[in-house]
């Protein structure tokens, strides 16, 4: 037997702002399973992952949120944390770029790229905005589109035809932060000088290290002239500090890949594993990355060559997927299919997400589609209808009959035999990440132990005493096939296989699969996976649909000048507008119109409001969702006890009453401006 191979692996780290979506959970499933499948054929596999945590948009969340950036991202990452261990990912260490390890590592890496002579510094024209005081990306600007005249369109291409520009090209550009006309400063900045690695990355790209398509893109830069690399920010930027340098900031994705290096030797320092075996070149360890297919070129060009200049090994291999869609089209809030992770939580199983990517992944970097119906059926058919039948129908029977004991030895040696055969293509299918050929040989087997247990029927002749033998025979084998498909799916249904392994009792490391079970006692059989609804699919997703487009609002006529009451805008400025979550509703005893809501305001704690809104909504319906609160109006006594705010609602009548709600990715507290 060979040596344990010795591999480290990374996911793309996410943002530490907002949610985890679908999208993210993708990719982080597809590590996953790999990660678990080496780790059961006995293979020492760390999976490492942190937030990325830097970057102006954090500066500006917290900004409006009133707290500070260290503050945003601790919240945002137990957040994470917590969605990803629900989906049953196994991290070893999830941590975040904003640690001291990975200030360490920014700062090595930079002082060795500069003392090479492979930083520059050039004075460069950008866009300021005056009233906010910071430098403008291309994102946080806003105009008419200089192509096509479609107005509010971002700094860097136009989303209704397509066009891409330079902000200053916009026509009445202005800040997408404080409605300011952007203005052009010059400032110092500091470049990576990636085109004196372009040889070096030739070379790397042609090694088979990169998938041949992501290869392919990668050599579009490397066949016409590489551009240095802008790697420094000005302040204000919520970021580390560049060395020897005043008022300059590591750009956000410098040290964002050296959050692998950071959370890595973190989990070193905390477990006694040795750091400098998997990031100094030269040994026998591997490294790989995980990533989506639109960060290719940062982890196929800036990064290899940052470690190759601060002599420290490059990855083994970087592995790009494609982006996830929803029933054939981009996720999409206004249907209700941008679904959040916890969302999803909230509604359906991990497990059953899982085994439909898996089902759906390749090596390759294609997109993948999540199609609720196919969903549906997909695991209904494959995991219960064909997996779990096989143990369900079995099970009684050898329970009833035989005090659940197996066989003393195997009555079927050639079925079994090709089950343990069948396992070197299902090795291989998930080394190449060939998931979706490893469901497909799984359940090809799946098929064989059903046709085998249907043709002989034990259910019939459980009625004849004399054939009790032949009953417990093929229902030990029907069990042992059971284990076998549970060992290949493992990876893929960890938590599944867990209450598979106390059932059988026995492991289902990859290895076993060379072992059958006879003469063994199982536990009592409990369900191991029940039907997906296709009830709780919709309503899934017609709860994450926002409440505006659930039904179109009537207009109301337009309001006559005289029926306008004008406020002052000093006036408007006192009122504090928040978001809120309706942690519970319900109808008030003796009120018509209202229901009694529990909101969490965030910092601002738990507030009860009544609302006159039980003609549009039913209690049910309301938890979950985020509104709007005045959060400083002055607290109002009723008969029906104190109402602490008031949550904001559009439309004319009972009927029309629409709750204003915000998009995806606002969280409670946050200040409406």
């Amino acid at each position: 037997m060979t040596d344990p191979r010795r591999i480290l692996v990374t996911s793309a780290l996410p943002y530490a702002n907002g949610p985890l979506h679908l999208g993210h959970m993708l990719e982080q499933v597809q590590t996953d399973i790999w990660v678990r499948f080496q780790r059961s054929r006995g293979n020492e596999c760390y999976y490492i992952c942190a937030d990325d945590a830097h970057g102006t948009a954090i500066m500006l969340t917290a900004e409006k949120l009133g707290i500070t950036p260290e503050e945003q991202i601790d919240r945002v990452r137990l957040e994470h944390a917590a969605d990803s261990a629900s989906f049953g990912i196994s991290f070893d260490n999830f941590y975040s770029t904003h640690s001291d390890e990975t200030r360490h590592w920014s700062e090595t890496i930079y002082r060795r790229a500069r003392d090479k002579g492979y930083i520059a510094a050039r004075e460069i024209t950008q866009a300021y905005d005056p009233e906010k005081g910071l430098f403008l990306a291309d994102r946080f600007i806003k105009g008419t589109c200089p192509n096509c005249k479609t107005p509010d369109q971002y700094g860097d291409n136009c989303e209704a035809c397509g066009a891409t520009y330079a902000p200053a090209d916009l026509i009445d550009p202005v800040s997408a932060l404080s409605g300011a006309t952007p203005v052009e400063r010059e400032s110092r900045h500091l470049f990576f000088r990636l085109p004196a690695f372009a040889d070096m990355l030739r070379e790397w790209i042609a090694s088979g290290t990169l998938q041949e398509s992501v290869a392919n893109k990668l050599r579009e830069w490397t066949d016409s002239e590489l551009q240095e690399w802008d790697i420094s920010r000005d302040a204000p930027y919520f970021g580390f500090e560049i060395p020897d340098e005043e008022n300059k900031y590591f750009y956000v994705w410098l040290d964002a890949p050296i959050g692998y290096i950071g959370s890595f030797e973190h989990f070193c320092k905390r477990e006694g594993v040795s750091f400098d075996d998997y990031w100094q070149p030269g040994g026998d360890t591997e490294l790989y990355h995980f990533i989506g297919k639109d960060i290719i070129n940062f982890h196929g060009l800036f990064w290899p060559a940052m470690l190759h200049a601060a002599e420290l090994r490059t990855p083994t291999a970087v592995y790009a997927h494609g982006f996830l869609t929803v029933n054939g089209t981009k996720m999409s809030k206004s249907r209700g299919t941008f679904i959040n992770a916890r969302h999803y939580l909230d509604h359906l199983d991990a497990e059953y997400l899982r085994y439909y990517f898996a089902a759906k992944l390749s090596g390759g970097v294609d997109d993948i589609d999540l199609n609720l119906e196919d969903f549906v059926q997909r695991v209904n058919s494959d995991v219960v209808g064909k997996v779990v039948n096989i143990a369900s129908r079995c099970s009684g029977f050898l329970r009833k009959g035989f005090d659940n004991r197996l066989a003393e030895s195997c009555s079927e040696p050639e079925l079994l035999t090709a089950f343990q055969s069948a396992g070197d293509a299902i090795t291989d299918a998930y080394e190449s990440r060939e998931f979706g050929r490893a469901i497909r040989l799984i359940m090809e087997l799946a098929d064989k132990a059903n046709q085998y247990i249907d043709h002989h029927k034990p259910w019939v002749m459980a009625k004849d005493p004399a054939q009790a033998a032949t009953v417990r025979d093929v229902c030990s084998t029907g069990i042992n096939c059971f284990r076998q498909l549970m060992i290949y799916l493992q990876p893929v249904l960890p938590a599944m296989a867990e209450r598979a392994s106390a059932y059988l009792r026995c492991t289902l490391n990859w290895e076993d699969r060379h072992e059958l079970l006879t003469d063994h006692e199982l536990a009592t059989f409990e369900p191991l996976m029940q039907r997906v609804d296709p009830k709780v699919v919709a309503a899934m997703v017609d709860s994450n649909r926002p409440p505006e487009t659930e039904a179109a609002p009537v207009p109301a006529p337009a309001p006559k000048s005289d029926d306008v009451a004008y406020l002052d805008f000093a006036d408007f400025q006192k009122v504090d507008l928040r978001i809120a979550r309706i942690e519970a509703a319900s109808a008030v005893e003796g009120a018509d119109k209202l229901l009694a809501l529990t909101l969490d305001v965030g910092e601002l704690g738990k507030r009860q409001v009544f609302s006159g809104i039980k003609a549009a909504y039913t209690p049910d319906d309301l938890v979950g969702k985020l509104t709007v609160v005045v959060a400083n109006l002055a607290p109002r006594k009723m008969r029906f006890g104190v109402s602490e705010g008031m949550v904001l609602a559009a439309g004319e009548g009972d009927s029309g009453i629409f709750l204003l709600s915000p998009d995806e990715g606002a969280t409670p507290g946050m200040r409406v401006t």
